[in-house]
């Protein structure tokens, strides 16, 4: 095989690390640890890594990948279909807005930005739930929820950052 043919290679692969860390997020959140509530609670690693994606190398998390992500991961675990779909979307877009004020900012800003998205992702999750199964689901479960995951982002965003620095490159300019 010439350098042609390694370079191409080696640019998909680059191409394909937020996709496929994010889709290894999904199956990882999904998976059924023997943690007491720990399949009610589960953090929103996906969401983490929408968050982390946008932020960085926005070029590699196209609004096609987020909503296709967010469909399989309906499929995957029985929720409305759409609903991860329609939340990672408006993640992207509000994270996109402001891109600009959390590129090159020390990581407590970055984790207070996520602080800001996933409450909000998180009610909105609740909300729309809610309204589709007409009952309101429990707010305790969701709280808890939203709780672990901003706890757990930094220790995603560091793998993800050793995966963005291993096998992506550095951050896209403003």
């Amino acid at each position: 095989m010439n350098q042609t043919g390694i370079g191409t290679i080696g640019d998909f692969a680059r191409r394909v690390v937020p996709g496929v860390t994010t889709m290894l997020l999904v199956f990882l959140s999904h998976l059924h640890l023997p943690l007491p509530f720990y399949a009610d609670i589960s953090p929103a690693l996906p969401l983490m890594a929408v968050y982390y994606w946008v932020v960085f190398r926005p070029d590699l998390m196209p609004r096609i990948l987020v909503f296709a992500i967010g469909l399989f991961q309906d499929a995957l675990i029985g929720a409305p279909f759409g609903l991860s779909a329609m939340i990672y979307l408006l993640t992207h877009a509000f994270v996109l807005s402001q891109r600009q004020f959390l590129v090159g900012k020390p990581f407590w800003i970055f984790w207070s930005g996520f602080a800001i998205v996933a409450p909000v992702a998180g009610a909105l999750t609740w909300i729309i739930a809610s309204v589709v199964r007409g009952a309101f689901l429990p707010s305790d479960i969701v709280l808890a929820s939203i709780g672990l995951t901003v706890v757990v982002f930094p220790v995603v965003a560091w793998c993800l950052l050793y995966s963005q620095r291993w096998l992506v490159g550095e951050a896209e300019p403003s």
